[in-house]
């Protein structure tokens, strides 16, 4: 049985509250993952103490970096089961867990954090870990220096 609006209302505001857009359906879902331009994340938000305590302040932490996803959605584990079946549908290799935070690169899972990785930390350790995967696999590829002009430069 879900939990009751009122009950998980302030923990999907800590989210939408930093740009994040909650996902409520599959079709809301299939909708995010199948813009594939770009970086997507996927929150899987929950009620427990890892996710009040440690992954959301984790990832509003690490939303303060310069580096970001190009878009941010959430799915709610115990409430919105039929869209956070979806999500973890396109976690590819990964068992179902809560919370926890996928990135996707161009349409593809390029990133995951479980809840194995989150409950063992504190919200500064996320927001580094996060920040890291945010600079790996969200800043934009820096333009190459054409080898001849390398030369050039180096010669003078």
């Amino acid at each position: 049985m879900p939990y009751p609006e009122f009950f998980v209302a302030p923990m999907r505001e800590e989210l939408t509250s930093l740009g994040v857009q909650e996902l409520r359906t599959p079709g809301e879902v299939d909708a995010a993952v199948a813009n594939t331009a770009g970086t997507l994340m996927i929150v899987v938000n929950s009620v427990c103490g890892c996710a009040a305590g440690k992954a959301r302040p984790g990832l509003a932490l690490a939303l303060g970096h310069g580096v970001r996803p190009d878009r941010m959605a959430s799915v709610f584990a115990g409430f919105d089961a039929d869209a956070t079946d979806r999500a973890r549908s396109y976690f590819i290799g990964y068992a179902p867990s809560s919370p926890s935070i996928a990135l996707f690169r161009n349409g593809k899972l390029a990133y995951m954090l479980e809840r194995s990785q989150i409950e063992n930390r504190d919200a500064l350790a996320i927001a580094a870990e996060l920040k890291g995967a945010f600079d790996k696999f969200c800043a934009p590829a820096s333009p190459s220096t054409p080898s001849k002009s390398m030369e050039e430069v180096t010669r003078h």
